[in-house]
């Protein structure tokens, strides 16, 4: 297995150039996007829609009337809609479908649609992911760190690492490795994640209990994967 790593949004924008037809893509957007999915996914959400805009998301809405409108922009919800990004705000949403545009992570999420598989990964379900890998045992596997606005986010590189921990013996790029060292250096998922710019951000704001939901890890066995840019729930 060979684990690739794309650490920052400059990566991911490459991406749509690039042949993943034979790779199997993890996005981490571990504050919040991806963690606010599996939450929802654990809780019984049928399907995922995320794209890109905000444009994009209130035409699929006219499409799906029934569907719930979510997501953030800069952090904060986008008015108008239904919830934002948080990761409560999809606890109780069992049984619906959910549209969903953020600023990192469902960019990164869709910049992967051309990939053999696309799963949606976070602390909250590390096990299940690195369970997945290890069963179907891909030859390629590109982590993909979704980042904040146009930078590196110490969070998601943090949760790629652990997660090439968790798949034990491998051949790792210089970006898989760094990812790595991340993870070995760091203090704990909780102390990480509050360390991080967007972990900082979400406390000044008063959104401290989302960065400790988020820490949490693998306290959850579903695994979202997408399929023609939906995301539905696997049982790992």
């Amino acid at each position: 297995m060979l684990i690739d790593v794309a650490l920052s949004p400059s990566d991911i924008a490459r991406l749509p150039g690039r042949d993943l037809s034979g790779t199997t893509c993890v996005v981490f957007d571990v504050l919040r996007a991806t963690s606010s999915m599996v939450t929802g996914l654990a809780h019984g959400i049928r399907e995922i829609h995320p794209v890109r805009t905000i444009e994009e998301a209130l035409t699929l809405k006219g499409l799906m009337p029934e569907a719930v409108l979510g997501g953030e922009r800069n952090g904060d919800p986008v008015p108008g809609f239904d919830i934002g990004n948080a990761p409560h705000e999809y606890v109780g949403l069992g049984g619906k479908r959910v549209v969903t545009t953020t600023t990192n992570g469902t960019v990164a999420l869709r910049a992967c649609e051309t990939a053999q598989r696309t799963l949606v990964g976070a602390l909250l379900n590390l096990d299940a992911v690195a369970r997945d890998l290890m069963n179907r045992s891909p030859r390629a596997v590109l982590l993909v760190c979704a980042g904040t606005f146009d930078d590196f986010a110490l969070e998601d590189a943090y949760a790629a690492g652990l997660l090439i921990n968790a798949l034990g013996e491998a051949d790792l790029t210089d970006s898989a490795r760094a990812a790595q060292a991340v993870a070995r250096s760091g203090d704990g998922a909780l102390a990480t994640l509050q360390a991080s710019r967007n972990g900082q951000v979400l406390a000044a704001n008063g959104r401290g209990a989302e960065v400790e939901w988020c820490a949490r890890q693998s306290v959850f066995t579903v695994v979202g994967e997408m399929q023609r840019a939906v995301i539905r729930p696997l049982q790992c």
